[in-house]
C-alpha cells in the first residue's frame, strides 16, 4: 500500500466529517435562528403552495438574478447544471453495480464539465472587470473561484489528456466506504484533482458557497405574503408577550 493512498483515504474521512457535520450544524443554526419580521420581497405568493413554487423558481430556474442581471444568470446557469451533472456523473465511483439513470447521464455529464469551466470563468472575470463588483470582492472571493476552476480544468485534463485508471479510483473509492483501503492510481494529475476537491470539502460549511441550502432559510423568499390576515410572531417574541 502506497503512502499516497493512506494519506488520501485519511484525508478524504476528515473532509467527508467536516463536511457531513458543518452542513448539518450550519443548518440547523439557520433553522434556529428567529425571523421576528414579515419581509417577503414583493410580489409574494400568499399560500404556502405559492410559496413553495416560488422556491422552486429560485432554486432551478434563478429567477431573481433572471431579472437583475442576464449575463450574470447566463453564467450562473452554466456552473450550476454544468457541476450539477458532472457531480450526479460522478456517482459511478461509489455505487456497484452503477444505477441505470447515473449510466443514462453518462454522455450528458462527460460535457457538462465544459459549461461548467465557462460559466465560473464569466463568473471570475465579472470580479474583475465590473467595477461595482470589483470593489465588494474580497481575497477569499477569488479564491473560492480559482479552487472551482482548477478543479474542473484538473478534471478536464483527466478525461481529454492525460487518463487515469478510473477502475482502479473506483475500486479505491468502494474501499473506503467500507473502509478497506485499497491502492489509489499513482498519478499527479489525479493527485491534484483529488486533493483540490478534499480541500473544497472542508471549507465548504464554512465560506460564502453556503448560499446552497441558505437560500431555503431566506425569510425574503420563504414567507408567505399575509401580514393582513395573520400575525406574525417570532417564537421568542411570543414567549416575552406572555
Amino acid at each position: 500500500m502506497s503512502i499516497a493512498s493512506i494519506l488520501f483515504a485519511a484525508l478524504f474521512y476528515l473532509a467527508a466529517i467536516t463536511l457531513a457535520g458543518g452542513l448539518a450544524y450550519r443548518i440547523a443554526d439557520y433553522a434556529r435562528t428567529p425571523a421576528p419580521l414579515k419581509i417577503p420581497t414583493t410580489p409574494a405568493p400568499t399560500t404556502t403552495g405559492g410559496v413553495v413554487f416560488r422556491m422552486a423558481r429560485e432554486v432551478f430556474l434563478f429567477e431573481s438574478l433572471f431579472k437583475s442581471n442576464l449575463w450574470i444568470w447566463l453564467f450562473s446557469i452554466l456552473f450550476h447544471f454544468g457541476l450539477a451533472l458532472v457531480l450526479l456523473r460522478h456517482l459511478r465511483y461509489f455505487t456497484e453495480p452503477v444505477w441505470s439513470w447515473v449510466v443514462l447521464l453518462q454522455p450528458f455529464g462527460t460535457y457538462a464539465a465544459f459549461p461548467m469551466v465557462i460559466g465560473l470563468a464569466g463568473l471570475w472575470a465579472r470580479r474583475f472587470l465590473v467595477e461595482r463588483i470589483r470593489y465588494i470582492s474580497t481575497p477569499s472571493d477569488h479564491l473560492m473561484l480559482a479552487l472551482l476552476l482548477a478543479i474542473g480544468l484538473s478534471g478536464l485534463s483527466m478525461k481529454w489528456l492525460v487518463h487515469t485508471d478510473v477502475v482502479a479510483l473506483k475500486t479505491f473509492f468502494l474501499g473506503l466506504m467500507r473502509f478497506d483501503v485499497e491502492p489509489l492510481p499513482a498519478s499527479g494529475l489525479l493527485y491534484l484533482h483529488l486533493g483540490l476537491v478534499a480541500t473544497l470539502m472542508l471549507i465548504f460549511p464554512f465560506s460564502k458557497l453556503l448560499h446552497a441550502p441558505g437560500v431555503f432559510f431566506s425569510p425574503s423568499r420563504n414567507q408567505v405574503d399575509n401580514p393582513r390576515e395573520k400575525r406574525h410572531l417570532a417564537p421568542w417574541a411570543a414567549e416575552m408577550e406572555k
